[in-house]
């Protein structure tokens, strides 16, 4: 199904790569990065403004603490406090992480995150638990490229996504642990539909699959069926999230085109499509913090 949907694009940002959009509840506003350029945005649909909140060292993803502060994951396995405009640094790296960064991240219930590294030459991508106390675990090695993270509805099971593989896993979830077991593919894509990037899960249950290359987002049901799909202006749609008061707006981040900059004008721009379908409340991360 080919769905059509009030599509429009929030700001003038034009990202090489736009990546993981969070809503703020507290603040009633959209965060996102531009990955290379080692910048924050944040845009306020109340005044319509977009401002850059931070510009330095390349983040991969992020969460919102429960203070509201956010919570950085950077270049070489670095992980950081972003609060007043001041960083606080948590880890300064990784030692098997100096040559990549990460990448997707998601909290959990209890507000630990799953971070996820990119591959390089020299290793696979990885995926990591980082924990209330500030320890980081690594939960799975040999991923092709590690990306988007979302939780089932009765938070037995988390989903994870290895874009060059062309699969999103599922695991047994244990939330009192943290613990991730009986790993399976929930859902296995095709090359024509692009790599699955960017994931979310709305109130019904479905999961949301941005689509590298493949120009959509596409909706899943619990049993791994495509149920929809919406077709965006550019091929390089790289994640998605709800927000809004009522959570029924959904904003999609993508990244720039340069080669098909002429076709693709809004390439690297942030979308928000109203479907009519509503989101979930993301967890806030409660790392508590040393620094």
């Amino acid at each position: 199904m080919v769905a059509s949907n009030r599509l429009g694009t929030v700001s003038d940002v034009r990202c090489e790569i736009g990546e993981n959009p969070l809503w703020h509840r507290a603040e009633q506003c959209l965060y996102w990065i531009d990955i290379p350029a080692g910048r924050i945005y944040r845009y306020s649909p109340r005044s319509g403004t977009c401002e850059r909140i931070y510009e330095g060292k390349v983040v991969g993803g992020f969460t919102i603490q429960a203070d509201y502060s956010l919570l950085l994951f950077m270049a070489e396995g670095a992980i950081a406090q972003l609060k007043d405009g001041k960083l606080n640094i948590i880890i300064d790296g990784i030692p098997d992480e100096r040559n990549t960064r990460f990448n997707d991240v998601i909290a959990d219930p209890r507000g630990r995150v799953f971070c996820g590294t990119m591959p390089s030459k020299e290793c696979p991508g990885r995926l990591y638990r980082l924990d209330l106390d500030g320890t980081l675990t690594k939960l799975l090695d040999g991923i092709q490229c590690s990306n988007g993270l979302a939780f089932s509805v009765d938070l037995q099971h988390l989903y994870y996504t290895d874009s060059y593989a062309h699969v999103i896993y599922r695991f047994d979830y244990a939330e009192q642990t943290g613990d991730i077991t009986n790993q399976e593919v929930a859902i296995r894509g095709v090359e024509a539909d692009g790599y699955p990037d960017g994931l979310v899960r709305d109130a019904e249950g479905y999961l949301w699959s941005a689509r590298w290359g493949g120009g959509c987002i596409i909706r899943y049901s619990p049993e791994g069926v495509e149920e929809r799909r919406i077709k965006l202006p550019v091929k390089r749609v790289t994640s998605v999230a709800f927000g809004g008061p009522r959570l029924a707006d959904m904003y999609v981040t993508t990244a720039r085109d340069a080669e098909n900059a002429d076709a693709q004008p809004d390439s690297g721009a942030v979308f928000r499509v109203q479907t009519g379908i509503r989101g979930v409340p993301e967890f806030h991360s409660r790392i508590r913090l040393t620094g």
